[in-house]
């Protein structure tokens, strides 16, 4: 199994743009300004290309914080009908609500369909950090992942981890 780390090596504004570049976000900076509370209209929430971490197809985009770094970091994920997150874990608990379409969840280290129904746009999962869980959407479905950062993933099989055996 391996894990997924934002640049740990860098530091600061250094690492922030690295994983913002690598998950597509750093064509327009969603990042509040000190002092001032931050604000997202509906029609500014732009996808772009999915991270590397996570099977093709699915498109991202970070409305608060980064991720890769210590501290709370706010994601949506757009997948596809049919898309399938094999089992992992995190190191971290993982919010997770449904905005659009259904998204199936169940826990365990083998993908089972029966294991639970699609959860309903306005559901809401907590994920806890170091439980084998997997995800899938039959729909086009949106998702909002909320957590504390570095946010990292690591497969239970590591022949389903996109990083080791390509995104194509």
């Amino acid at each position: 199994m391996r894990r997924f780390h934002g640049p740990s090596r860098l530091s600061g504004i250094a690492a922030a743009l690295a994983l913002a570049a690598c998950l597509g976000a750093i064509d327009r900076p969603l990042a509040a300004e000190p002092d001032h509370h931050k604000v997202v209209p509906a029609g500014e929430v732009t996808f772009g290309a999915g991270p590397p971490f996570l099977p093709p197809g699915v498109e991202m985009v970070v409305l608060a914080g980064n991720p890769g770094v210590a501290g709370v970091f706010v994601l949506r994920l757009k997948f596809p009908a049919g898309y399938v997150i094999p089992p992992h874990i995190h190191s971290q608990d993982e919010l997770v609500t449904v905005i659009s379409g259904q998204l199936g969840v169940a826990m365990g280290d083998t993908l089972d369909r029966d294991a639970a129904h699609p959860l309903a746009p306005g559901s809401f999962v907590q994920l806890p950090a170091n439980m084998s869980h997997y995800a899938w959407a039959d729909e086009e479905t949106v998702v909002q992942l909320a957590g504390m950062g570095p946010f990292d993933i690591t497969y239970i099989d590591d022949a389903d981890d996109p990083r080791i055996n390509g995104r194509d």
